[in-house]
C-alpha cells in the first residue's frame, strides 16, 4: 500500500490560494499571491529538502500540474535536488477532460477518479504526494484517500481565496506525529489519519439552568 500525504501551505484562516507569486492564481480576484515568501527562511527550506529529499511519485490537479511544469523543468536539477526529484517522479495528473502531459513521466487519471487513485495506492511504488492541488484534496479528504496531511502554517491571515478545508470536508480524526516552528514564525506540522472524530463533554452534571439551556437550543433546532 502506498502512503498518500498532502504537503500544504496554508494562512492562518486556511487559505491555500497563490502562495508562490502575484500571478500564480488570481481567480476570485484573489490578490495577495506570493504571501508565503517573506517567510521562507534557510529553516524551512530545510524541511522542504527533507521532505522531498526521497523517492516519490506526485499526484497533482491540472492547475497545479501547469504551474510546476512552467516551472521546474527549467531548474538545473544537477544543482537543484528538489528539481531533481520533481523531474524523476511520475506525475498523475487528474484531469475532467483528455490533454497532453508535456511534463514527464506522466499518466492522466480522467475516469472514475475515486478508484483510479484507490488502485494506485494498492499499487507497487514509492509514497504519492499531493502539492497544492486543492480540489483534487477536497476530494481526497471525502473520501478518506489522506494517509497524513504535512502543513506549513504561515502567520498570517487573508481574509478571503480558497480555503484548504472546504464545505464537504469528511470529519475525521488526526494525530500529531510532528511539529517545529521556524525562526519566521511558520508552524510546520504532520498529522495522521487517526480514526473517527471522538466526542466527550466536560459538564457530567449540568445544573438546571445547562438543562434549560439545552431544551431551549432543540426547540430552536426544530423550529
Amino acid at each position: 500500500m502506498r502512503k498518500l500525504i498532502a504537503l500544504s501551505f496554508i494562512s492562518l484562516d486556511g487559505v491555500y490560494q497563490g502562495p508562490g507569486e502575484p500571478e500564480e492564481d488570481t481567480s476570485g480576484g484573489f490578490k495577495y499571491g506570493g504571501w508565503t515568501i517573506r517567510y521562507f527562511d534557510k529553516d524551512l527550506q530545510k524541511i522542504m529538502a527533507t521532505q522531498m529529499g526521497h523517492d516519490y511519485d506526485l499526484l497533482l490537479g491540472t492547475k497545479t500540474y501547469d504551474i510546476f511544469a512552467a516551472y521546474w523543468p527549467y531548474q538545473d536539477s544537477k544543482k537543484d535536488p528538489l528539481a531533481a526529484g520533481l523531474e524523476k517522479a511520475t506525475k498523475y495528473v487528474v484531469s475532467r477532460e483528455s490533454r497532453e502531459l508535456g511534463w514527464k513521466p506522466a499518466v492522466l487519471i480522467k475516469d472514475n477518479v475515486v478508484e483510479e487513485i484507490k488502485a494506485l495506492k494498492k499499487s507497487q511504488g514509492p509514497e504519492l504526494q499531493v502539492h497544492g492541488s486543492g480540489n483534487l484534496i477536497q476530494t481526497l479528504l471525502k473520501h478518506d484517500l489522506i494517509d497524513e496531511l504535512w502543513l506549513k502554517i504561515f502567520p498570517v491571515t487573508l481574509g478571503s481565496g480558497k480555503r484548504l478545508f472546504g464545505n464537504g470536508t469528511m470529519a475525521a480524526g488526526f494525530e500529531l506525529i510532528k511539529s517545529q516552528a521556524t525562526t519566521t514564525g511558520v508552524i510546520v506540522a504532520n498529522y495522521r489519519r487517526a480514526g473517527e472524530i471522538k466526542i466527550g463533554r466536560f459538564n457530567t452534571n449540568p445544573a438546571g439552568a445547562e438543562i434549560e439551556r439545552r431544551k431551549r437550543m432543540e426547540g430552536e433546532k426544530h423550529s
